[in-house]
């Protein structure tokens, strides 16, 4: 089966949870993790019993890794060795495991480690029990390299797990992203502009198992050219996460006008803010996208009051998520600066809603007032004439 001995493990953790579906969950896992690792030369992938082992030569591994580490639903990988089946197998490969992290761990530190070994055996044909493993093997470490154990609070931990099809040994166990795998839940439509929480909200989406789209509005020449690259910028690091992500720049600039000159000047942010979602909620039943997803926070700006959040709620029809709501800034800061969007979200840019906006926007706006506003215009009309005319890019 392995024509390669070295091997990525990849755990999965809520997988666990879902019955009858979990099957389901797990082959989109697998589609993923092959997209993740396609190009790489003679990479395969294997499904074993609780885990998917990545095989791939051993100078690719660290180039797999870190695409590995963009597939939501894992939660640990650990580069790793597949060995027999066998005791003595099973000890000589974890001495060379901890002879190696040692070695690291002096390097970085300047102290020597403490180990520990924890075994899983799934297979329980195999002859002997977990914690006799641990004490056998670790007994063979300890006399290798003379490290000290502990249990506790291990500064090296080998991993052996012994499963029905193939047993394996690793000494680092890498946090993954954890949630579900991307493609589970649906398609989403993701409103993104060039600022900090949209690609944030985003990423939030994708981890839930959703498969992204996303809108952006364009108020050229107000919003220049500069900014609409800025957008496509912010998705290029969203897109390994799910392959690619289709753009929809969507060109607002008359209809923008026409809303602020025919309208009361308090409500052009909410008014604004309708147009958006009810264009968004076109495209996304054109595209079978099932919600919009936006990087709005409550009370971050005028416009997002509970009762302006609620109005300009009502025009989209489908529904609105928004999973940075509850989040203060410096929160939303620490994800963006993990997922690397800060950087280019800092850069300076033009937001099409900070156009024409009056010095007192309502922070209060009532349905039956803004419903008024629109009464002036064929919004539905406009709505699709704005979806007819947008601009599809693809972003990898």
């Amino acid at each position: 089966m392995f024509d390669n001995p070295r091997v990525i493990v990849l755990r999965f953790g809520e997988l666990f949870l879902k019955g009858g579906n979990r099957a389901f969950f797990e082959q989109r896992l697998q589609k993923n993790v092959k997209r993740a690792v396609a190009t790489l030369p003679e990479a395969k992938v294997h499904k074993l019993h609780a885990r998917v082992l990545v095989e791939v030569p051993e100078e690719l591994a660290e180039r797999a890794l870190e695409r590995l580490g963009l597939v939501f639903g894992v939660i640990s990988l650990s580069p790793a060795r597949v060995v027999p089946k066998e005791i003595d197998a099973l000890s000589a490969e974890a001495v060379r495991f901890a002879q190696e992290a040692a070695a690291k761990h002096v390097s970085a530190t300047g102290k020597r480690p403490t180990f520990k070994v924890e075994t899983k055996r799934s297979d329980k044909r195999f002859p002997m029990a977990s914690p006799e493993i641990s004490r056998l093997v670790g007994g063979h470490i300890h006399q290798a390299t003379e490290l000290p154990v502990d249990v506790h609070h291990p500064d090296i931990e080998v991993g052996i797990e012994i499963g029905p099809e193939r047993a394996f040994v690793y000494a680092e166990r890498i946090p993954g992203p954890g949630g579900l795998p991307v493609g589970v839940t649906g398609k989403v439509n993701l409103l993104i502009s060039g600022g900090i929480d949209s690609p944030c909200a985003g990423w939030l989406a994708m981890k839930r198992g959703c498969t992204l789209i996303a809108t952006y509005f364009h108020s050229f020449p107000y919003t220049g050219d500069r900014t609409k690259e800025k957008v496509i910028e912010l998705l290029k690091w969203l897109a390994p996460w799910q392959g690619q992500i289709e753009l929809f720049v969507v060109h607002f600039t008359d209809v923008q006008k026409a809303l602020r000159e025919n309208g009361p000047a308090e409500l052009a942010v909410v008014l604004y803010r309708r147009m958006m979602i009810r264009t968004a909620a076109e495209i996304s039943r054109r595209e079978r996208a099932l919600a919009l997803v936006t990087g709005e926070n409550l009370g971050q700006v005028a416009s997002q009051t509970l009762e302006n959040l609620a109005v300009i709620e009502e025009a989209a029809k489908i529904p609105v998520f928004r999973p940075l709501l509850t989040n203060d800034k410096l929160e939303t800061i620490a994800l963006a600066k993990r997922i690397h969007t800060y950087e280019t979200s800092i850069q300076p840019y033009e937001d099409c809603c900070s156009l024409f906006v009056p010095e007192h926007p309502a922070t209060k706006a009532r349905l039956e007032d803004v419903l008024r506003a629109e009464a002036r215009h064929d919004v539905a009309a406009m709505a699709a004439m704005l979806a007819d005319n947008a601009e599809r890019i693809v972003v990898r």
